[in-house]
């Protein structure tokens, strides 16, 4: 009784300014699914885009904090990975099955997804950066990236070619997530890259949506 008196409460961490950072993009990847889920994909690559922003937005704010406690970081750190795996696996496992029609045959590629996804965060937790700088393999956010731009020419494209396509892309895009090759972790003008990168898809698809 008395230790959990002594814990410190649960809003310390979740009004920590990069939590609710997460938590952003947490709420934009629900909306990412829901519109998945309705088949409507120029709204749901533009939430997931957008999810990918929040995800690299809450790594800079708390780099920035310089008050945070070591509670504060390792709860956010584990936070960070939880959203992670739904943004970056969940997600693209309910877009990949919704662009299949739900088809039996999408449900290996979406099993692959999620189990690659859970597997490399799972590594990341244990070992971390190679020398605290490079990661090893393309980052699961990186995939989001590349199938917005995918999605640009959706509306130009059969349904089932399309669905094939968004498949073997996601395929490829798990073997390089798991590939021994090493990435450096990035930030500064990258960060500006991606929030430009971002906001251009994002015209892109309000515009598939008139």
């Amino acid at each position: 009784m008395s230790s959990v008196s002594t814990r410190p409460p649960l809003r310390r961490f979740v009004l920590d300014p990069p939590s609710l950072c997460t938590l952003a993009g947490l709420a934009a990847t629900t909306v990412g699914i829901f519109c998945a889920l309705r088949g409507v994909y120029a709204a749901a690559m533009l939430a997931l885009l957008w999810a990918v922003v929040f995800d690299w937005t809450d790594g800079m704010i708390a780099r920035r904090m310089r008050a945070r406690t070591a509670e504060q970081r390792s709860f956010g750190a584990q936070l960070d990975s939880l959203v992670d795996v739904v943004a970056f696996s969940v997600a693209p496992a309910v877009l990949l099955l919704s662009v299949g029609e739900f088809s039996a045959w999408f449900l290996p590629g979406a099993f692959a997804v999620l189990a690659v996804g859970v597997v490399r965060l799972s590594y990341f937790n244990v070992f971390g950066l190679l020398e605290g700088a490079t990661y090893r393999g393309l980052t699961l956010d990186s995939d989001v990236l590349v199938l917005a731009a995918l999605f640009v020419i959706q509306p130009l494209v059969a349904r089932s070619g399309f669905a094939i396509a968004v498949y073997v892309v996601l395929m490829a895009l798990l073997a390089l997530n798991l590939a021994p090759v090493e990435m450096p972790k990035v930030g500064g003008r990258w960060y500006v890259a991606v929030v430009a990168y971002a906001s251009a898809l994002s015209v892109v698809f309000a515009l598939q949506l008139r």
